[in-house]
């Protein structure tokens, strides 16, 4: 078996076999690494051309009622300097990102009790009112499937919800009292329900083999997410796992490469994550197949407060700043920031602003029937 082999296959296929993406992830040379890279950014210009989406992201609360171990907002972290912002706030930070030529919003929390669907669904619905054209993104963990429905037809367009791990022994080890079962019912539930799903896993988690990568990679193939959240697992110094080595770059922009090899029109973020880990880190990530990145929103007031990690850039940049640097960042290496919402291709979107997905083009990987979201 050769590592360059399989890459072609990957290229034309778009898929391989479990051993194939594990003799990749055994073998793989620096030199091999590059035509990887290679190919990956070759799909995704083939799909997005050089374009990058900019999601503007608002961390708008740090209470959280679960206790992953990894986490710096986990509930048993008695240290965090807990805050919510309030719904002028979040406001003010939609009207502000509008500004600065945001079309995609991603409003990211804990699991707060606090944001009700009431509460949830009144955000959303005057970012509508406000911006009917705009995309919103949610990422507030795991809830039923009625709360979902609701903020769907509320207005929202997009969800995340990270699997972070499909090795079971790995995902009970890191979420005490969690089942993994129920955060993939509410993966399949988002998709089920209309939205444009996100799924998403850490790469150098402790205990992390290869072989438990490629269950990742087997899981976001089957699943087919629209989005896809990679990044390195970075150690925080309130957690139990203060003290384990964290992931690499070069794992992480492996791991993109495969994914964008296999999906090929996934939306796929260069994480904040990576540039936190290295100072190229989110150019590294976009030449080797990602097309997202996210500039932050949030007041520079509670930015160091989002703790998830130890390390994280740009708590202290205005939003205007972080919108600048991140556009000369890509136009450094050759890519254009787009000023669209930025949908998966898969997905159209009408004058009205009506979304559905476009089954004529995608048929044999869409088991739903069309779905129109008003």
């Amino acid at each position: 078996m050769i590592v360059r082999e399989i890459i072609d296959k990957l290229y034309k296929t778009e898929n391989a076999t479990d051993e194939e993406l594990l003799f990749i992830l055994d073998n793989l040379s620096k030199e091999d690494e590059e035509y990887l890279f290679s190919k990956a950014n070759d799909i995704r210009l083939k799909n997005y051309d050089n374009k990058v989406y900019m999601r503007g992201l608002i961390e708008f609360t740090n209470f959280c009622k679960k206790d992953c171990m990894y986490c710096g907002i986990r509930r048993s972290n008695k240290e965090a300097d807990r805050y919510r912002l309030t719904f002028d706030q979040i406001m003010e930070c939609v009207e502000l990102g509008d500004k600065l030529g945001y079309k995609t919003y991603v409003l990211q929390g804990g699991e707060d009790d606090y944001f009700t669907d009431e509460r949830m669904i009144e955000i959303i619905k005057e970012i509508k009112k406000k911006f009917p054209s705009n995309a919103i993104t949610l990422s507030l963990g795991e809830r039923s499937y009625e709360s979902y429905k609701k903020m769907y037809e509320a207005g929202a367009d997009r969800y995340l919800l990270r699997h972070e791990t499909a090795t079971k022994d790995l995902y009970d080890g890191l979420h005490p009292g969690e089942i993994m079962e129920n955060r993939r019912r509410c993966l399949n539930d988002l998709k089920e329900i209309g939205y444009q799903v996100g799924a998403g896993f850490m790469i150098g988690l402790p205990n992390q083999t290869n072989k438990d990568l490629v269950n990742d990679l087997r899981f976001v193939k089957e699943f087919k997410p629209h989005m896809c959240g990679i990044g390195p697992f970075i150690p925080q110094n309130q957690t139990p796992l203060k003290d384990e080595e964290g992931g690499s770059l070069e794992k992480t922009v492996i791991i993109l490469s495969l994914v964008r090899l296999l999906l090929p029109d996934v939306l796929l973020p260069a994480t904040t994550a990576l540039g936190s880990i290295d100072p190229l880190g989110r150019e590294k990530g976009i030449k080797a197949g990602a097309n997202v990145v996210m500039p932050n929103l949030s007041p520079t007031d509670v930015r160091d407060k989002y703790a998830l990690y130890d390390g994280k850039i740009c708590t202290g940049d205005e939003a205007a700043e972080c919108r600048g640097c991140i556009e000369r960042r890509m136009n450094s290496i050759g890519f254009e920031i787009e000023e669209n919402r930025g949908d998966n291709v898969k997905w159209l979107t009408t004058e009205d602003g009506k979304q559905y997905e476009n089954l004529n083009e995608h048929k044999k990987n869409i088991k739903t029937n069309l779905v129109f979201k008003k």
